[in-house]
């Protein structure tokens, strides 16, 4: 259980860093051509989700790797949870179904790592 896990907490991390630099360092313009939902947010909004992506991507690894204050893990991943929970209802609101169903797996990804990651704390 515990590899299935960190294969889930890395592949998440790794997903979050691209994204999360993707949204942090570009343009709005050159955004939403990739990110068609990008145009209903500002461009510090987009940099706003685009760096708690990161931090949550650092959350979801190393806390747990290194020890300290390893509840950071669990939270992170709770963290993006709710970001997955507001993508998914802005995604709905666009009537983009194919990301809605991306969303939603990154949601029970991290949902999965939030749930055995506090249990470690029972």
């Amino acid at each position: 259980m515990n590899t299935a896990l960190w294969i889930v907490q890395i592949i998440l991390a790794l997903m979050f860093v691209v994204a999360g630099i993707q949204k942090s360092m570009q343009p709005k313009a050159r955004l939403v051509e990739k990110l068609p939902w990008t145009e209903d947010f500002s461009p510090c909004m987009i940099r706003f989700i685009g760096i708690v992506e990161l931090l949550a991507a650092v959350g979801l690894v190393l806390p747990a790797a290194t020890g300290i204050v390893p509840i950071l893990t669990p939270l992170a991943a709770s963290g993006l949870v709710v970001i997955m929970i507001l993508a998914i209802l802005t995604h709905r609101r666009r009537g983009e179904t194919g990301a809605i169903v991306f969303n939603a797996a990154l949601l029970m990804a991290a949902a999965f790592v939030a749930w055995a990651r506090f249990g470690s704390f029972a």
